[in-house]
């Protein structure tokens, strides 16, 4: 009965709608069953992702060339490590970034030595380029980097952005004021003549005459004056200098037959344990060096360098130093081509006893525009007869010796007097060298140095030489020593521990973006 029913009803329902024409009315079976929405999902919770170590991502790899040799931390701070060694060929490119540092492992030397000819068996072409803001350290006295002859190197960093070569200690923050000897140094060997060559009969400044470096077993020299080895700027060298034997020596930075189409310039050598510069041979310029804390001589020449040098800081440490200049020439005055450096508007700051700049064995040199400051000892010494001997023999340019080393337009303020004479040279001897009236200099003076090397009344009052009259590379200066004044801070940005806007050496040299 109940099945009944509702098929009436439905009947009927059908029936009405189709006699009043009702377009409105739907039956049961055209409705539409309106369902609930099904539940919106809930998306997944975004990942946390993981801290942010001090100082920013570490990066995974490193640069092709160079081996990952894991992490380190420095100064708190977490730094990829990708490590140099062996011998370097072709091209290689250290980048700068971001907490990536290069270490040396051992004696790292770009190219093989294509002898001076360029053409010795075996040689091939190695070539660095390290960009700006890029630190590279190595971690004891075996750990050293050497530019091979024929070879290059491109480290051109900026004033705000230096790259700078240190030592673990250093990037582990545990180097003091008087650190040295941390690792070997750069040594950079070319194809520019030099006058002392291995073996019998060989001639000076020929293709043929060539010597082995000191503490690197490198071969150097040739004949090629504008031989180039790459392009240094904007470069701190920090605690270098390793001996390696008695008498045989890593420097600093170490300039063996070094052309005049290198450009090296913008360069500070601190701590060395051994010479801060020292140049066998070559024709290298340079302008803006900084030579501070070296353990034995600033700046050393020998072996026939011709190199010139302008603006230049030179400040021994009260610990530790000896000559702020070293000048000889192996052999008196008997090889060719002779030495000639000159160096002008350079102040020395000399803090040990024995006498300041060091002139012997015949060494030609001029000393121009400069200014000579020690607590002790003397401002010049002049050794060995050959060296204020005259011998104007026309037959060869480069040989011919122009008489005692040069010293022109200085000022000499020094507590053991201007002058200083030994092996068969009088002290007086050399002072009537300084003071002959043609020479310009100012002996026996009483300094006005303010902040340690900016002249003071005294100093500017000196009337400087012409110095481009004497070597074409030099520019003009109304001024003697290395700074115009108080705000003449060529060092700022790029240097090391001289204040101003420089670091101090002991900081940490982390990577400069």
């Amino acid at each position: 009965m109940t099945k009944f029913r509702g098929l009436l009803l439905l009947g009927s329902a059908v029936v009405l709608a189709a006699c009043s024409g009702a377009t409105d009315v739907a039956s049961p079976g055209d409705g539409v069953i309106v369902l609930p929405p099904p539940p919106t999902p809930t998306p997944p919770p975004t990942p946390t992702p993981p801290p942010t170590p001090p100082g920013g991502v570490v990066p995974t790899d490193c640069p092709t060339g160079t081996a990952n040799v894991g992490t380190a931390t420095f100064s708190g701070q977490q730094v990829r490590v990708c490590q140099l060694s062996g011998v370097i060929t072709g091209n290689l490119l250290l980048r700068n970034v971001q907490n990536l540092v290069y270490a040396l492992s051992g004696g790292v030397r770009i190219g093989r030595d294509v002898g001076g000819d360029g053409q010795r068996p075996g040689g091939a072409q190695g070539i660095l380029t390290i960009e700006a803001g890029v630190t590279v350290f190595g971690s004891s006295g075996a750990d050293f980097l050497l530019i091979e002859r024929g070879s290059q190197i491109f480290a051109e960093g900026t004033a705000t952005r230096p790259i700078v070569f240190t030592s673990r200690s250093n990037m582990e923050g545990t180097a003091g004021d008087n650190t040295i000897s941390q690792w070997g140094g750069l040594v950079v060997l070319g194809r520019a003549p030099i006058h002392t060559c291995i073996g019998q009969g060989v001639v000076g400044g020929t293709v043929g005459c060539e010597s082995r470096v000191e503490g690197a077993d490198g071969l150097y020299g040739g004949a090629t004056p504008a031989d180039s080895s790459g392009r240094l700027r904007y470069v701190q060298i920090r605690y270098p200098g390793f001996e390696v034997s008695a008498g045989n020596e890593l420097n600093g930075i170490t300039f063996a037959g070094v052309g005049s189409g290198t450009f090296a310039e913008n360069i500070q050598v601190h701590n060395s344990s051994d010479d801060g510069i020292e140049w066998f041979g070559g024709r290298v310029n340079h302008r803006y060096v900084v030579v501070t804390g070296a353990d034995d001589d600033s700046l050393d020449t020998d072996l026939g360098y011709r190199g010139a040098l302008q603006f230049g800081l030179v400040v021994q440490r009260s610990t530790g130093g000896d000559r702020m200049i070293e000048g000889e020439t192996s052999g008196n005055d008997t090889r060719t081509p002779r030495s000639r450096p000159a160096f002008a508007n350079v102040t020395y700051i000399g803090r040990r006893s024995p006498n300041g700049l060091l002139f012997r064995g015949g060494t030609d040199f001029d000393i121009l525009n400069s200014i000579i400051q020690k607590d002790a000892g003397a401002c010049v010494q002049m050794a060995d007869a050959f060296t204020i001997s005259t011998d104007n023999t026309p037959t060869d340019p480069t040989a011919r010796k122009a008489g005692p080393p040069n010293v022109r337009g200085t000022f000499h303020s020094c507590a053991g007097g201007p002058a200083n004479g030994s092996g068969g040279v009088t002290t007086q001897q050399v002072t009537d060298i300084l003071t002959e009236a043609s020479r310009g200099n100012v002996v026996n003076a009483t300094n006005t140095l303010t902040g340690t090397w900016f002249p003071g009344a005294t100093e500017l009052a000196v009337a400087a030489i012409n110095a481009a009259s004497i070597n074409a590379f030099f520019t003009n200066t109304t001024y003697v020593g290395a700074f115009s004044g108080t705000s003449d801070t060529w060092y700022n940005g790029w240097a090391c521990g001289l204040g101003g806007t420089t670091t101090a050496c002991t900081a940490v040299p982390l990577p400069r973006q």
